[in-house]
């Protein structure tokens, strides 16, 4: 009998950096060289070094070679044909002296290998390899060369494919396995809920079109299955012409992601035994979006790897220490463990936080950084909005680099607008400038004087809060060279960490590059406080506005972008704030639940502004007891503020002290959130307090009895200050209805949300008490979910004032 071949048919792409980092780098984790702090600082630096060239330079020389299975690609950066010179371009800030050996083998590797592929391509018998680290403090290059043989090139090529091609086979297996499974992955639940359908339906079709879907779907249809298992569909269909390399799953909080991964587990593992797949039409989708009904996989969890990003804070191990092997022990070696470790995580498939916690820890490195590592292996990425969105955003510019297919699914995207804006915001203290003064090292004192006499310069006599044209020149200047100074220093001294040092680097440099960014979508404003040691301490802003120019390259780069949230009216708002594309896709699921299910009434003649809250408690307090008297149960109450919840709060147990009652409180710690929840799944009725667009507001699921009511104090309008009032200003030169951008939308949008809360499936019955007279104002009745029944009912004594 033949032999089996000794390669696959099949052949595997491998990008020339991602070949050297699996088998060129070893040795520690070190984050003292990060090269440029963003990708646009980046190409900025590569441009520069080409305009110093001369004529006949080639810039990003697109090169690629056979090896075996393995086809391995990339740009070189730069390559001068008179002198047959390819340079490999790296930028950095701080100090030369800083990039280790180890760095500095992983960056000759790359050279190495682009040096073959040249030389190849070209026919050349030797090439001048040259590495060139430029300095974006002081633009100054500082050039590395040698000589290298053609032949001696192709060895060391050679060995490297070498290393990597067992991987490769193996992921040319998974990548088979992989949309096998989801080719027969079968939804896991009886049926598919009313609303759901049509939901997964538009993501399937956006999925396979390369589209941008903006979908508002009501609470409880199940939106984030509804949006992944179709979003997967896509994923594995094989008459795909441009398949999707990669699924990403983004929320704003840690609920949601939470929930993300309860999902995908769900999906991964199969229906329970004794558990029926969806079946009798089924929504496993056909070309037309029909559904058809293949088995369940029971072994996909193995086909199909999920990982879970967390945040450095909820995932660093030793927060007292810098990442590099001097500092951290789990940056002891890390490249030199990491094999192991990798191997260990793809064996796992389902990577969430624990479970790279557990393997980091077996393995002795850095789970958080494990992640990162694990993102090239994954298939579905459960994350943060900022994975993608933020300038320095770890998707994007892997996906970018790796130029992946990727679908994104953004969950609750209503918070995109607001995390946006503080994605592309900067500010700057006394408070962070003072700390990093205080006992600041002797080589730093003289610019952080200068930054601090600059500083008082800009805030001496100036009003409580004022917009700026622009930055004085020579405040900026002082800030330039602070952060340089402060770069350098650290990487001179890496065994003497400063935390205050790192802050005031990090915000002059996150203040550096939105000021180099500054357009009409943001301003500068100084706001100057008061403070009891007679100094006035000022705050300076970069102040995002409108993140639409920041987020739409971002949707744009995806093959596929679906936004989605039960509260995305008016959809011109979002499409306009978020930047979606003139072809994006627009849905408004219709809602599952009937007007009976939910006793919606609007409190007349009260008001809760701030100057009429006091006021208004009488009357609050007598509709909550009565509702209570009226069908006891568990209710939740939301406030504009905590001052006015805990108002409310008292006054109730003064007239009212046998109703239950229990109180969100600020800053609480997850255990304690959890907690407030608890009350309600488990505990006697009563009313839980509560902030309107806190946390439990939105992302929290009480059907049934859990909760049956919810009164609502607050049109939750944006308080009226100076800020806002230059958002409502700016957005009505940019947009028009400022008010209504600034204010209206974005109340109404928490007030909805909240409401969610009430009704989760179509055997739940509810009330709502909307307590306060505008919210039977047109402009406002509009933006409310149009299967709501209004009943104006008139204060204090309940007579109806009004129909619907």
């Amino acid at each position: 009998m033949p032999s089996d071949p000794p390669w696959p048919a099949e052949t595997y792409t491998v990008a020339v950096r991602q070949l050297c980092e699996f088998t060129a780098r070893c040795g520690d984790l070190d984050l003292r060289f990060q090269g440029a702090p963003s990708a646009a600082e980046g190409m900025a630096g590569h441009t520069l070094v080409a305009q110093r060239r001369g004529p006949g330079y080639e810039r990003e020389v697109a090169l690629s070679a056979v090896w075996g299975p393995l086809t391995v690609r990339g740009r070189a950066d730069g390559y001068d044909s008179l002198q047959q010179r390819l340079e490999e371009v790296k930028t950095y800030r701080g100090r030369f002296g800083s990039i280790t050996a180890e760095q500095q083998a992983l960056h000759w590797a790359q050279a190495q290998i682009y040096g073959h592929l040249m030389c190849q391509t070209r026919g050349l018998p030797q090439i001048r390899l040259a590495l060139v680290y430029l300095n974006l403090d002081d633009s100054q290059e500082t050039v590395l060369e040698r000589v290298c043989e053609a032949q001696a090139l192709a060895q060391f090529h050679a060995l490297h494919c070498g290393r990597f091609v067992d991987w490769a086979r193996q992921e040319l297996a998974h990548q088979r396995a992989r949309g096998q499974a989801l080719q027969s992955l079968a939804f896991p639940q009886a049926a598919m809920r009313e609303g759901q359908r049509t939901l997964a339906r538009a993501v399937w079709h956006a999925a396979r079109q390369g589209r941008c879907l903006l979908a508002q779907a009501p609470t409880g249809i199940g939106k984030t299955l509804g949006t992944v298992f179709p979003a997967l569909k896509a994923m594995g269909d094989p008459g795909q012409a441009n398949a999707i390399d990669k699924l990403y799953v983004l929320s704003a909080k840690s609920s949601g992601r939470t929930l993300a991964v309860q999902a995908l587990t769900g999906l991964v593992r199969g229906p329970a035994p004794g558990e029926a797949a969806c079946a009798g039409g089924g929504p496993l989708m056909t070309a037309d979006g029909a559904p058809t009904k293949p088995p369940p996989d029971r072994a996909i969890g193995q086909r199909l790897r999920v990982l879970e990003l967390l945040a450095r804070e909820k995932a660093c191990e030793h927060p007292d220490k810098a990442c590099h092997g001097q500092s951290c022990p789990l940056a002891k070696g890390y490249y030199d463990k990491l094999p192991a470790a990798r191997a260990a995580a793809v064996e796992a498939g389902l990577m969430d936080g624990a479970t790279l916690r557990r393997i980091g820890l077996d393995h002795a490195l850095c789970p958080y950084h494990l992640g990162h590592d694990m993102l090239a292996w994954s298939d579905v990425v459960v994350g943060d909005y900022h994975h993608w969105f933020d300038s320095h955003a770890v998707l994007y510019s892997l996906s970018a680099a790796r130029q992946w297919r990727v679908a994104v699914l953004v969950d609750e995207a209503h918070n995109l607008v607001e995390r946006g804006r503080q994605m592309y915001s900067a500010d700057l203290d006394d408070a962070v400038i003072d700390a990093a003064t205080a006992g600041a090292p002797a080589a730093l004192r003289q610019d952080l004087a200068r930054l601090r006499r600059h500083w008082r310069a800009l805030s001496r006599g100036a009003a409580p809060y004022g917009v700026l044209p622009q930055l004085p020149p020579a405040l900026l200047t002082a800030m330039q060279h602070t952060r340089g100074a402060i770069t350098a220093w650290q990487s001179e001294h890496p065994t003497q960490p400063s935390p205050a040092l790192q802050s005031l680097s990090h915000a002059l440099g996150n203040l550096l590059q939105r000021l180099a960014s500054l357009d009409a979508h943001s301003l500068i404003d100084l706001s100057v406080q008061s403070h009891p040691s007679g100094r006035a301490r000022a705050t300076l802003c970069v102040r995002n506005v409108v993140p639409a120019p920041f987020l739409q390259p971002r949707l744009r780069a995806a093959h596929c972008c679906v936004l989605f949230s039960a509260t995305l009216a008016p959809a011109e708002h979002y499409a306009q704030m978020l930047g979606l594309p003139e072809d994006a896709v627009r849905l408004d699921v219709a809602g599952p639940f009937h007007a009976e299910q939910l006793k919606v009434r609007v409190l007349q003649g009260v008001s809760t502004r701030w100057a009429d809250r006091s006021l208004s408690l009488p009357a609050l307090v007598e509709v909550m007891a009565a509702q209570w008297q009226e069908r006891e149960g568990k209710y939740l109450a939301f406030f504009s503020s905590f001052d006015y919840l805990q108002q409310a709060s008292a006054a109730l147990q003064q007239s009212h002290p046998q109703l239950p009652q229990w109180q969100q409180s600020a800053r609480m710690s997850e255990a304690q959130q959890q907690a407030f929840v608890e009350r309600f799944r488990s505990g006697p009725p009563g009313i839980g307090f509560a902030v309107l667009g806190g946390s439990f507001a939105e992302g929290i699921d009480l059907p049934g009895p859990q909760l049956i009511g919810a009164f609502i104090a607050t049109l939750g309008l944006p308080q009226l200050n100076a800020v806002n009032e230059q958002y409502r200003k700016r957005m009505d030169q940019l947009l028009g209805r400022g008010y209504a951008h600034a204010y209206l939308y974005p109340g109404l949008r928490k007030v909805v949300q909240a409401a969610g809360r009430v009704i989760r499936s179509h055997s739940d019955q509810g009330v709502l008490w909307l307590m306060d007279e505008r919210f039977a104002q047109a402009q406002v009745r509009a933006l409310l979910p149009p299967w709501w029944h209004l009943e104006v009912i008139e204060s204090p004594d309940g007579r109806a004032a009004a129909g619907p």
